[in-house]
C-alpha cells in the first residue's frame, strides 16, 4: 500500500500560561497557573487527573479553542494568543485534528463511515484533500474495513468510536488532541482505541496528546502529566514517575508521595552522594524528623 503524504508530528509549548474564567456571577476562576510544557513532534502525551484539574483547558488551548489570559501557548510555531482569527481557523482545519469526548459528538448518525471521513475533510484546503488517502483505503490502513459498508445505527459503542477515530485524524493533521477517549468504553475496546492512537503515531509520526482520568489509560502512554489545580504536579514517562521543577525553583511532587509532603510542611534539603534528600522539620531547628 503506497505511503499517504500526510503531515510530521506538530511541536506544543506553553510558556507561563495562566487561564481564567468569569463565572455567570462575576467571579474569576483560575483554571491554568502558570503551566510551563513542552511537548516535541511526534510525542504521545495523557493529560492525567480529575475533573476540574485544568488539563481540558489545556487541551482547549492547544486546539485554539481558548486563548490564554496570559503566558503563550505556540503550536507549529504558531503563538496562538497573537495570531489572527483566519489563521487560527487554518490551524483548526490543516494543523489540529480534535476528537471530543463521545462518539456521538464527532459523528453524523445518518451516515456511514465512509461518509463521516468524508464530511470531516470538507474543511481541508483542497490541494491538501487531493494528497490524502481515499476514506475506504484509511480505514483499510487502520484495519478498520470491515466498518465501511455498516451504517451506524448497527455498530457497538466501540466501533463507533474509532469510526469517530478514523474521521478525526483523516484530515492529516499534525496534531491529534483526544478527549477522553476511551471513556465508557468497555475494557477491550478501551484497548483497541489506544492501539489506533499508537497505530497512527507510528505510521504517520501525529503529535498525540489525550485527556484521561483513567491512571491505566495514562499508563500506556510513553509520557503522562498530571495536572494538579490547574498546575503541572508530575510527570510520568516509560512506567517511572518524576517530580517536576518549575521556572521558579518549585518543586511538583508525584501524586503517590504528595500525601506525605501536606501544604505547609516544612523541610530540609540533605546533599548526598547521589543527590538530594527531603527531610520533614517538625519545628524550625529542630533535629528530629525522618526521611521522606
Amino acid at each position: 500500500m503506497p505511503a499517504v503524504p500526510q503531515r510530521t508530528g506538530v511541536a506544543v509549548r506553553c510558556v507561563n500560561v495562566v487561564q481564567i474564567y468569569t463565572t455567570a456571577g462575576g467571579h474569576d476562576v483560575v483554571a491554568l497557573r502558570g503551566v510551563n510544557l513542552d511537548i516535541r513532534p511526534g510525542e504521545q502525551v495523557a493529560l492525567l487527573g480529575p475533573s476540574g484539574s485544568g488539563k481540558s483547558t489545556l487541551l482547549s488551548l492547544f486546539g485554539g479553542v481558548l486563548r490564554p489570559s496570559a503566558g503563550k501557548v505556540i503550536v507549529d510555531g504558531q503563538d496562538i494568543s497573537r495570531i489572527s482569527e483566519a489563521e487560527l481557523g487554518r490551524l483548526r482545519s490543516g494543523t489540529v485534528a480534535s476528537l471530543l469526548q463521545g462518539a456521538a459528538r464527532n459523528l453524523l448518525p445518518y451516515a456511514g463511515a465512509v461518509e463521516n471521513i468524508e464530511f470531516a475533510r470538507r474543511a481541508v484546503p483542497t490541494a491538501v484533500r487531493r494528497r490524502l488517502l481515499p476514506a475506504t483505503e484509511l480505514l483499510e490502513r487502520l484495519g478498520l474495513r470491515d466498518l465501511a459498508d455498516r451504517p451506524l445505527v448497527g455498530m457497538s459503542g466501540g466501533e463507533k468510536q474509532r469510526i469517530a477515530f478514523a474521521a478525526a485524524i483523516s484530515s492529516g493533521a499534525g496534531l491529534l488532541l483526544a478527549d477522553e477517549p476511551t471513556s465508557q468504553l468497555a475494557h477491550d475496546d478501551r484497548d483497541a482505541m489506544l492501539e489506533l492512537i499508537h497505530l497512527v503515531n507510528r505510521e504517520f509520526g501525529t503529535t498525540v496528546v489525550l485527556v484521561t482520568h483513567d491512571p491505566e489509560v495514562a499508563q500506556q502512554m510513553p509520557r503522562s502529566i498530571t495536572i494538579r489545580n490547574g498546575r503541572i504536579g508530575s510527570e510520568g514517562r516509560h512506567g517511572f514517575d518524576f517530580g517536576v521543577v518549575d521556572e521558579d525553583g518549585t518543586v511538583h511532587i508525584p501524586d503517590d508521595l504528595a500525601g506525605r509532603f501536606p501544604a505547609g510542611m516544612l523541610v530540609r534539603f540533605e546533599p548526598t552522594d547521589d543527590g538530594v534528600l527531603l527531610v520533614p522539620v517538625d519545628e524550625p531547628g529542630s533535629d528530629d524528623g525522618g526521611h521522606a
